[in-house]
């Protein structure tokens, strides 16, 4: 249950009002998650639930307000509910025989435009008959269905076996982090500086995740801060296949890397990892177009407070500013809230999203191409403005060669 939001399969529950959504979760989950009500619109803000949905593994449902919601407060709920589909790995969509119309059309419709697998939850069996058309219709387009009575929990073993065969395949084959950039039995260096930043007595999960993937891959870790990297590299009789670091300290550690070595950061690789990491190095490349005066969003997925040397709101706009030679315009959010429009900047600087599933991540990247703004992240911003990012990108030949072919 301690797994992270980023390890976990995100299944979005959506369907109308008092279609019976927080009941198959309930049913689903076997504990009471959602309140259960004759009253439509009992559901308001999405309701998260994460558990073990074994042989598959860490999920997170997600049961959200009916699409069909009225009013100005109805307004907002179908808002929060819209937002959903941004981070949903996987669509349930549920309804009955009776009810099956255009709003759930558009469910099935949002869902396939973005290319999330989805299964459709006939529900209330034991008060509405059985639909033929809609069965031959989902049937001939090879969409699973699943006929349920959430209330008698009928159906709901069914439901289970369907999630686990309809899961998408790169969540349960998920690339590595860093291990196939470093080979069993070859070894990394991971450079991690302990500041104020750093949380007190434990490390950060981009750090943790990359010393978990690198035992998987049967390779060697070697852990250090920056002041001992020389040391670090002397008692190896071996040069290691590659040095990671945190952003920040880009600068030092590259000095203190040879340069046959490959290098570079956690950032980086969360780019790959979580993101498209070809797309933030085209994004990265328009900070050359910045003028004094235009406006960037600066993106983190985590809602921590800042301290007074803290990156996302210190340090980058800093670096930025020194890299263009004037002051630019610069906006920080967090969380899952995401301007409607976005156009009106000239660049967006995200975190590593590592917190987050890799879908949410992909859906702020295709939201930034459709609206023609460059995005990036933190640790190819640093790497660009410091200028070390063809250093940086080393370890990565196809994100390499577009910077070569585009500078």
């Amino acid at each position: 249950m301690k797994a992270p939001k980023s390890f976990r399969l995100h299944i979005g529950i959506f369907g109308k009002r008092n279609v019976g959504k927080s009941s198959v979760l309930n049913a689903l989950t076997q504990q009471e998650v959602s309140i259960v009500s004759e009253v439509a619109g009992t559901t308001t803000d999405p309701v998260e639930k994460p558990m073990e949905l074994l042989p598959l593994g860490p999920v997170l449902f997600i049961d959200t307000a009916g699409i069909d919601d009225v009013g100005a407060l109805g307004e907002k709920r179908i808002r929060k509910t819209m937002a959903v589909f941004d981070r949903t790995d996987l669509g349930i969509i549920v309804s009955n025989y009776n009810d099956w119309d255009d709003f759930e059309e558009k469910i099935l419709q949002e869902l396939n435009d973005r290319n999330i697998p989805a299964i459709i939850v006939f529900n209330k069996t034991d008060i509405y008959p059985s639909g033929t058309c809609l069965q031959n219709s989902f049937s001939g387009e090879k969409i699973p269905f699943v006929e349920t009575s959430a209330v008698n929990g009928e159906g709901i073993l069914a439901l289970r076996q369907t999630i686990l065969k309809t899961a998408p395949d790169d969540f349960i084959n998920r690339p590595s982090i860093l291990a196939d950039l470093v080979g069993p039995g070859e070894a990394a260096i991971l450079v991690v500086p302990i500041d104020k930043e750093a949380p007190k007595g434990r490390l950060i999960l981009p750090q943790v995740q990359s010393i978990r993937d690198l035992l998987d891959g049967d390779a060697f870790c070697m852990v250090t801060k920056e002041r001992e990297l020389r040391d670090a590299f002397s008692r190896l009789n071996k040069p290691p296949k590659l040095v990671v670091t945190d952003s920040q300290a880009f600068l030092k550690v590259a000095a203190d890397t040879p340069p046959e070595i490959p290098l570079t950061s956690f950032s980086i690789l969360f780019a790959r990892y979580q993101g498209d990491l070809e797309e933030m190095v085209r994004g990265a490349m328009a900070i050359d177009q910045l003028k004094t005066g235009d406006k960037v969003l600066i993106a983190e997925a985590c809602s921590h407070h800042p301290i007074g040397e803290d990156i996302g709101t210190v340090k980058i706009p800093r670096w930025l500013t020194q890299y263009v030679g004037g002051k630019l315009q610069i906006d920080n959010l967090r969380g899952h809230d995401f301007p409607d429009n976005i156009s009106e900047y000239k660049l967006i600087i995200h975190c590593g999203a590592c917190m987050w599933n890799r879908r949410e991540m992909l859906s702020r990247i295709m939201k930034a191409r459709q609206a023609g703004v460059p995005i990036t992240n933190y640790g190819l911003t640093i790497a660009y403005s410091l200028g070390i990012f063809e250093r940086a990108l080393q370890p990565f030949p196809a994100a390499l060669e577009i910077f070569r072919k585009n500078r």
